[in-house]
Order: C-alpha cells, then sequence, then structure tokens
C-alpha cells in the first residue's frame, strides 16, 4: 500500500471524518459517544489547529483532531487528543503518520501536554500512543457509561 498523505482537515472532509468517526462509535471501544455529531458540535468542540486527515490514493484512512483539556487560561497548553483510522486501513502506519504529525503540531502551537483518554480494551490505540512515548498516567474507574455500562479509561499524556 501506497504511504499516507498527511494534510489538514477540511470541512469538505467532514461526511468521511464523520463515517470513520461512526465506524469508532460502533467499535464500543473508541469513544462514549452513541452518535457522530453534525459538523457544527464537532467543529465547536475542536482546537482550530491540529484537525489532520491522511489520505491513502486519494481517500481518507483516518483523522485526528485536538480538543481543548480546559477553558481555563492556565491550562492552555494542554489539549486531549483524538485519532480514529478506518479499519480497512488499520496495519499501514496511518495512525502513526497521524500521531507523529499532530505533535508536531503541538509543538509549534506552544502545546506543553498532549493528553489521550483511552479504553482499556483499546489495544491498537495503547500501542500507537506508547510508541510515542506517551506514558499511562492512571486508569480512571468507572468514569462514565456507555449503553449503559461502567467503563474506565486509561489516560495517558506526552510532555513536549
Amino acid at each position: 500500500m501506497k504511504s499516507a498523505l498527511v494534510r489538514q482537515l477540511v470541512r469538505n472532509d467532514w461526511e468521511r471524518v464523520r463515517d470513520i468517526y461512526k465506524i469508532g462509535i460502533e467499535s464500543g471501544n473508541a469513544t462514549f459517544e452513541t452518535n457522530a455529531p453534525d459538523w457544527e458540535y464537532w467543529n465547536n468542540g475542536k482546537l482550530s489547529f491540529g484537525r489532520l486527515v491522511a489520505e491513502i490514493e486519494g481517500k481518507i484512512a483516518g483523522w485526528v483532531a485536538l480538543s481543548p483539556y480546559s477553558s481555563r487560561q492556565v491550562y492552555s497548553g494542554i489539549v486531549e487528543v483524538g485519532i480514529y483510522v478506518d479499519p480497512d486501513f488499520q496495519g499501514n502506519g496511518i495512525g502513526s503518520a497521524l500521531l507523529e504529525t499532530v505533535l508536531r503540531v503541538c509543538e509549534k502551537e506552544g502545546v506543553w501536554t498532549v493528553q489521550a483518554s483511552i479504553f482499556p480494551e483499546n489495544d491498537a490505540s495503547l500501542a500507537l500512543h506508547q510508541k510515542f512515548d506517551f506514558r499511562v498516567v492512571g486508569r480512571r474507574e468507572k468514569i462514565a457509561q456507555l449503553n449503559g455500562k461502567w467503563r474506565d479509561v486509561v489516560l495517558m499524556e506526552k510532555r513536549l
């Protein structure tokens, strides 16, 4: 398979980005969300920088975006990363290409800590973040319910 082209996510990418997000939702191990939002809701919850897609032969294979950790100015250098790869493209370095690029963007933007909250069952995501030197900060037990079941998340972070 050809290598991925990582580029800025633009509004016209939303339908495909949302489709990949839906696949993650349906997996039950990617997010607490149960429905993919519309563009406006998603767009308003993300930072203006660090929105990237990875394309292979013109098809979006995955995406990454950053959310603010807090609205308080003192925490402006802390972000949460969300990364999603279409299962048809997993195992081809898409996640690595996206995470490596978004980390460079974070450094350029003055971010000092990147966090990720990952379901402990999501081995691929845990391994990806560990590959890029994210460390496990702890396990947040029964932090929220998904489909009526309490779920834990592993909190990981990388200091830049």
